[in-house]
């Protein structure tokens, strides 16, 4: 066999993801919320990007859903297929409203659902001169309450001192972190004094605040009512046999009878197991929904992207010939075609990105139909191909969309992602249930079983199995688990607490 350089020609095939198809892929996953701040990023690095300001144009386009589509440029979904009038200096107009318009829902949507008001389906404050600082109230936090009491109720410099440093040593929930032995080394002062100064802010406000486990922070509350009794103190010693339901073992311990023990039990009930919570208030955020879906006065549904959190740019054409015709050398020429290139890709990315989110929100909503009609009960089972195949887009691309999307219904708002739910099949060959819905039955179920008939989870199979569900019986265990509903056993121990 012979040795010599030859030229070969053979043709290949290879999937080359380029910086354009990762931007796009990357918009794809992301929420308003964070394409905001990723726009932001680009208005200050790309000179030819601008943010559109105006007035956008309102135009009403409602889509009425076929089964095949409709000769007015709409695909199946109900899409529009392009945006009229866009040009490079035309800003990207993202206020779509789409319709699904269905039958069964004109007859159905007789007002039952929650209405939409304002305009566009969009909430609308009237705005007055009273500034948002005149409104909102500064809440005291658990530092400035325990400091404030330090001050009044301890002298020495050197305890308030120790005080100090044992608030610093709290969680979120009210309890000291740290060892007392460690405090003591770490400010060169004796165990004992550490101990002292932690004895009187064990009598602060609110109760319970420092203590060092449960059992401290409930018999702290329960010597603040004068109801610490040594029956109390060796129930409180035995939270473990409280959380097995172990009553035989805890009346034999505590010596206590049955009604004496269920009185103590009630007591532990009412006290606070994280103090600190009543005062530390954390500003809780709000949801920004992504899709905004409605009913149509006709009857069907209107879903629209939130054009109130997208944004909105333009690419600057003129100035981009303005400056390109002056630059001064090969590199500046490039570096401006570069931005150019970069600011109508990202025009189109935000294009195509807003109508696969209106295309998968569509079909979510015809999917889905009867969750929003009638409840969870009629929540279907659902993966991501059966969107996937309905769109003609692969899955991984649906998963992009769903990911981190919130879509305001009449029934409250919900991520996208909810409405994808396992299947259990039904019983004798019939139609198969959703897990979601599966899951409020039990709970339901167990929310209204009678003090004297308690369901096990034998009974519950057979329950559902009537009603054509076929599930097995640990699935019913672990789906009343998983929402944290105790065992027949123990709710009827409970139950008989109560009673």
């Amino acid at each position: 066999m012979s040795l010599s350089p030859r030229l070969d020609l053979r043709q290949t095939q290879s999937l080359v993801m380029t910086p354009q198809l990762q931007q796009a892929i990357k918009l794809l996953q992301l929420s308003n919320l964070e394409l905001s701040a990723f726009i932001e990023q680009e208005l200050e690095q790309n000179p030819l990007l601008e943010r559109d300001d105006n007035a956008r144009e309102e135009a009403e386009r409602p889509l009425e859903d076929t089964a095949n589509g409709s000769a007015d440029g709409r695909d199946e979904a109900g899409v529009v297929d392009q945006l009229p009038g866009q040009t490079e200096e035309t800003p990207l107009d993202l206020d779509y409203d789409n319709t699904w318009n269905n039958d069964s829902a004109a007859d159905g949507g007789d007002g039952s659902l929650a209405s939409w008001s304002g305009r566009g389906g969009r909430l609308d404050f009237d705005s007055d001169d009273s500034n948002l600082e005149e409104v909102l109230a500064r809440d005291i936090s658990l530092r400035d309450h325990l400091t404030a009491q330090i001050n009044m109720d301890i002298t020495d410099s050197a305890d308030r001192l120790i005080g100090h440093c044992l608030v610093e040593m709290l969680d979120e929930a009210g309890y000291l972190t740290g060892d007392v032995g460690e405090i003591a080394a770490a400010l060169n002062c004796s165990e004992a004094r550490v101990a002292a100064v932690l004895a009187i802010l064990q009598r602060f406000d609110p109760p319970g605040i420092f203590a060092r486990n449960l059992a401290e922070c409930l018999s702290l509350q329960l010597k603040e009512k004068n109801r610490l009794d040594p029956a109390m103190q060796c129930l409180l010693e035995h939270l473990d046999l409280l959380a097995r339901r172990d009553m035989s073992g805890l009346m034999r311990l505590c010596g206590v009878d049955a009604e004496d023990l269920s009185e103590m039990i009630s007591e532990i009930r009412a006290l606070d197991p994280k103090p600190a919570l009543a005062f530390d208030h954390a500003v809780a955020q709000a949801v920004t929904p992504d899709v905004l879906m409605r009913q149509a006065p006709g009857g069907g549904w209107i879903i629209e992207l939130n054009s109130e959190t997208l944004p909105r740019v333009l690419v600057n054409s003129r100035y981009y010939a303005k400056v390109c015709g002056s630059a001064r050398n090969k590199d500046e020429k490039n570096y401006l075609v570069e931005k150019f290139q970069s600011a109508n890709w990202l025009v189109k990315s935000l294009h195509q990105r807003a109508t696969t989110i209106l295309k998968v929100a569509t079909e979510l909503v015809r999917q889905q139909e009867a969750f929003f009609l009638k409840g969870i009960e009629y929540l279907r089972p659902l993966v991501l191909r059966d969107i996937a195949d309905a769109i003609g887009m692969h899955e991984s691309t649906v998963s992009r969309v769903t990911a981190n999307k919130y879509m305001a219904t009449p029934r409250g708002i919900f991520e996208l992602k909810y409405f994808f739910t396992q299947a259990i099949a039904g019983s004798d060959g019939g139609e198969s249930h959703s897990a979601k819905s599966v899951r409020h039955r039990i709970k339901v179920l167990i929310d209204n079983e009678a003090p004297k008939e308690v369901l096990s989870d034998d009974r519950i199979v057979e329950i559902l199995k009537s009603d054509g569900v076929d599930i097995a019986r640990r699935t019913v265990a672990k789906y009343r688990e998983a929402m944290r509903i105790p065992s027949s056993v123990q709710r009827r121990r409970e139950k008989m607490m109560e009673n």
